[in-house]
């Protein structure tokens, strides 16, 4: 894909290389149609026009595949994360300014369509009001959450988020439904509702999390990857209605929800309705059309469902575990628990190799799986795994965490900074790729920056954050100016400079008082605290549980901050005077 930008000044899907035998590009672009029509050649003329150059004028072609590779290898360069300035609030300030130009204050989101769910845009605004309460922050963040839930984007009937919209309104989806998106958009959306309360923001997490669990889970515990956008050839005919449909369903119910749904006679995409929630809408009129939704829902799911993509990707099944983890500890949705324990285990049995290196990909109709895992793989698993531990408290969790930071430190890591995309013992490649601009997903070493600074809270171990701090630091500049590019990286620095805490409670997890304490902390919006429980062998596994006690036989609350540690305290109320009061 990097040969294709440098070629062609852009890239996307499908995409079309051709490399020399020892692998370097010398021709890139992306759809090439059958026939030539819009000023495009034919599939069949390039394949043609690319033999003719190779066999007359091979010298051109060689030349030309070493300028690439030589531009490549440059870019690889500049990618070394060194230098930078010393991170402040003002790259905060910087950084907000820059999403406040680009903020559509009408339809929420940033820029102008098609438009993506800018899902660690919104996590950083939330993480910038958590820490500052400054109330454009929150409005941003909460003005797009609420118009992408109402819009056609979000499935209003079976939950979860299409890949983007077509439009500007979030009406138009391209219909396709991604892993990643949907953990992602969940976990935002599970801090909004800790933020704010507001009940439209928890219909959307356990309606998208409930989506999954349905549709998108093997029996084993893994997280298929994707839906296809199309079925029976024709994009988005699962999931669009006509108004005859409507009443043929819903018989005198119609009239009701087609006003709340905005179905129309004419319909508003290509003689069809694609169902959302017109401006105005209010979640009590969504609770009232909740059996009209489960009728269309069941009519619907007789339909020719699209293509499901079955395979189970290690960093992606990362991030849906965060989310279930985290949903299930802050909704008290068991289930959720059971599900992120179940996913972590299927990843361990499946993904982990004896030594404790990934793998990348498994599919069942493999039967194992395959392929050297990235940087992405490990960096998503561990953050993952923390959210588990910081929900379940067993240290299993913890420890495969740590053992994954561990190993990439061993085997990904630049001496010049950050991290490569690839291991030391990857196949070999043109260039070693080092990415650090987040796209539809985070980084991998924006997501291993996280993972390092929170093991830091968690061991004391300045290789861990100091690490993790060089990085940050040393992409200052990007972060201040392209703040949507760099969103996840912002959120480290927001972590970094938001004095973050450290929390051990000593005492069994399932205990009433341990619990007591436990929801204190957890039960709001704090994204720069760290939390550990437990005690005994617990506390072999966990540094910042070790060497503390509980307070006259009771649960014991130690609020630290990098290891050093306020009085104990056992009671509720006491503890929360310490952590600070939360909205």
């Amino acid at each position: 894909m990097s040969a294709v930008v440098a070629l062609t000044g852009q890239g996307g899907w499908p995409m079309t290389v051709a490399l020399t035998p020892d692998g370097r590009p010398f021709f890139g672009g992306t759809y090439y149609p059958p026939t030539p029509r819009h000023g495009l050649p034919a599939f069949r003329q390039v394949l043609l026009a690319l033999a003719e150059a190779w066999q007359e004028r091979r010298g051109d072609v060689e030349g030309s595949a070493g300028e690439i590779a030589d531009h490549l290898r440059q870019t690889a360069l500049a990618e070394a994360l060194g230098g930078g300035g010393a991170l402040s609030d003002d790259l905060l300030d910087q950084a907000l300014n820059g999403l406040l130009r680009s903020f559509d204050s009408r339809l929420g989101g940033f820029g102008r369509a098609p438009k993506f769910p800018p899902s660690m845009t919104l996590e950083f605004l939330l993480r910038v009001y958590a820490q500052r309460g400054e109330p454009m922050s929150l409005h941003m963040a909460e003005h797009t959450l609420t118009k992408m839930a109402h819009g056609g984007i979000y499935d209003q009937l079976g939950g979860g988020f299409a890949r983007y919209s077509t439009d500007e309104r979030w009406l138009v989806p391209h219909f396709e439904k991604m892993l990643y998106d949907n953990a992602l958009l969940a976990r935002v959306y599970l801090h909004a509702w800790q933020v704010t309360g507001k009940p439209l923001y928890r219909r959307v997490v356990e309606e998208t999390l409930d989506f999954v669990m349905r549709e998108m889970r093997h029996d084993g515990g893994g997280f298929y990857s994707s839906y296809d956008a199309d079925s029976e050839g024709e994009e988005g005919k699962f999931y669009v209605w006509t108004a005859g449909e409507i009443r043929a369903a819903l018989g005198d119910d119609a009239a009701g929800f087609m006003a709340t749904y905005d179905v129309s006679e004419t319909g508003n995409w290509e003689g069809h309705n694609i169902l959302h929630l017109p401006s105005g809408a209010d979640e009590d009129q969504v609770a009232e059309m909740a059996a009209a939704r489960r009728t269309l829902f069941d009519i619907r799911a007789g339909r020719v469902p699209p293509g499901l993509d079955d395979k189970v990707l290690t960093a992606w099944n990362g991030l849906m575990l965060a989310a279930f983890a985290e949903a299930g500890r802050v909704l008290d949705r068991p289930d959720y628990t059971a599900a992120a324990v179940a996913n972590a285990e299927f990843l361990h049995a499946t993904m982990r190799r004896a030594d404790g290196r990934l793998l990348r990909s498994w599919q069942a109709a493999a039967g194992d799986a395959r392929y050297n895992a990235y940087l992405e793989d490990y960096a998503f698993l561990a953050d993952g795994l923390l959210a588990l531990y910081e929900t379940t408290f067993e240290p299993r969790w913890f420890a495969w965490a740590r053992e994954l930071a561990d190993l990439m430190l061993a085997h990904f890591a630049d001496p010049a900074g950050g991290f490569f995309d690839t291991s030391d013992d990857h196949e070999a490649l043109l260039h070693r790729p080092k990415d650090v601009q987040d796209n539809a997903t985070p980084s991998g070493n924006g997501m291993a920056a996280h993972v390092l600074l929170r093991l830091g809270l968690f061991t004391g171990e300045g290789r861990y954050w100091d690490t993790a701090e060089r990085m940050v630091a040393g992409l200052y500049e990007p972060m201040a100016r392209y703040p949507t590019a760099f969103a996840h990286w912002l959120g480290a620095a927001a972590f970094i400079l938001g004095e973050p805490q450290e929390l051990a409670v000593v005492g069994d997890p399932a205990a009433a008082g341990t619990r007591a304490l436990l929801d204190v902390a957890q039960r709001a919006y704090r994204p720069n605290l760290v939390v550990a429980a437990g005690e005994g062998a617990a506390a072999e596994v966990v540094p910042l549980l070790a060497n503390r006690e509980r307070l006259d036989g009771q649960a014991a609350a130690y609020v630290c901050r990098r290891f050093v540690c306020r009085r104990p305290v056992s009671d509720p109320v006491a503890l929360a005077e310490q952590l600070g009061s939360k909205q």
